[in-house]
C-alpha cells in the first residue's frame, strides 16, 4: 500500500509541475534561446575560422550540435533548482513529509518534469540545427543511443540541481550553480578538437565528462564507431546520477528533520 501511495504522489507532483511548464512555455523558449544563439554565432560568425581545426569535409553545424545540446541541458536545470527552491520555501515538501510516502518520491516529480522539459528543448534545437545545416545518416539504433545518452546526462545534471534547490538560502543561490556547468562544453571537444588546445587546458578537456559524451553523440550521429568514449560517458553519467541522488536525498532528509 505504501508503495502505491508513493507512486501516486510522484505522479501528482510531476503533473503539477508540467502544468506550470505548459502554462509558461517562455521557460522552455528562454532555455533554448542562448544555445540556439550560440549555435548561430559559431556556425555563421566563427565557423569559417574554426572549420580548419576540424576533420576535412566535416559539416561544422553537425560537428557543433552535440555540444550545443549539452549546453542547453545545463541551462535548463537551473530552472529545476529554482522550482525546487520555490517548493521548499512554499511548504509543499513539509506537507509531503507529514504523509506516509517515500521522501525520494517527492524529488522524483521535479526530476521527471526537468527531463521532459529539457527533452522538448533538445527537440527545438535539433530543428534549428537542421535549418542551419545539421545532417545525419545515423540509423535507428544510433539515434536511440543518442537519446539514451542525452536522457542520462539530463538526469545526472538534474539530480545535481536538486541539491542547491534544497539547500540554497536564496533564489539566486539555487539557480546560479548552473553557470559553471553551462561553460563546461567550451573547455571540451564540443567546438574544436582538444588536440588544438594548450597542454594544461587539453588535459582538463580530455578528462572532464563533457568530452566523451560529446564524442559519443557525434560518432553515433555520424554512423562511426564510438570506441571507449561511450563506456567512459556511461560511467560518468551513471556515477554522477548515483552520487547526486544519494546527496540529494540526504540533503532532503536533513531539511525535513530541521537540521
Amino acid at each position: 500500500m505504501a508503495k502505491r501511495v508513493s507512486h501516486n504522489k510522484t505522479g501528482v507532483l510531476f503533473g503539477r509541475l508540467m502544468k506550470h511548464i505548459w502554462r509558461s512555455p517562455d521557460t522552455i523558449i528562454t532555455v533554448a534561446l542562448i544555445p540556439i544563439a550560440m549555435m548561430l554565432l559559431f556556425v555563421f560568425v566563427f565557423g569559417g575560422a574554426l572549420r580548419g581545426a576540424i576533420p576535412p569535409g566535416t559539416n561544422y553545424a553537425t560537428y557543433l550540435l552535440p555540444g550545443i545540446l549539452l549546453m542547453a541541458v545545463a541551462s535548463g536545470i537551473s530552472y529545476t533548482a529554482f522550482r525546487m527552491w520555490q517548493d521548499t520555501q512554499g511548504g509543499i515538501f513539509a506537507r509531503f513529509n507529514a504523509m506516509p510516502i517515500s521522501r525520494s518520491s517527492a524529488l522524483w516529480g521535479h526530476v521527471l518534469a526537468s527531463l521532459v522539459s529539457n527533452l522538448i528543448t533538445i527537440v527545438l534545437i535539433f530543428l534549428v540545427g537542421l535549418a542551419v545545416g545539421f545532417r545525419s545518416g545515423a540509423g535507428v539504433l544510433a539515434w536511440l543511443g543518442v537519446a539514451g545518452l542525452l536522457v542520462l546526462f539530463t538526469l545526472a545534471l538534474t539530480w545535481i540541481a536538486v541539491i542547491p534547490g534544497i539547500t540554497a538560502t536564496s533564489m539566486e543561490g539555487a539557480s546560479a550553480f548552473a553557470y559553471p556547468l553551462i561553460f563546461l562544453p567550451f573547455i571540451s571537444s564540443a567546438f574544436v578538437p582538444t588536440s588544438t588546445m594548450p597542454v594544461v587546458v587539453r588535459q582538463f578537456a580530455q578528462y572532464q565528462p563533457v568530452t566523451p559524451i560529446v564524442n559519443s553523440i557525434r560518432a553515433l550521429l555520424a554512423g562511426q564507431p564510438v570506441g571507449n568514449n561511450l563506456w567512459i560517458a556511461l560511467v560518468w553519467c551513471i556515477g554522477i546520477v548515483v552520487v547526486a541522488y544519494v546527496l540529494a536525498v540526504r540533503a532532503y532528509n536533513r531539511r525535513a528533520l530541521g537540521r
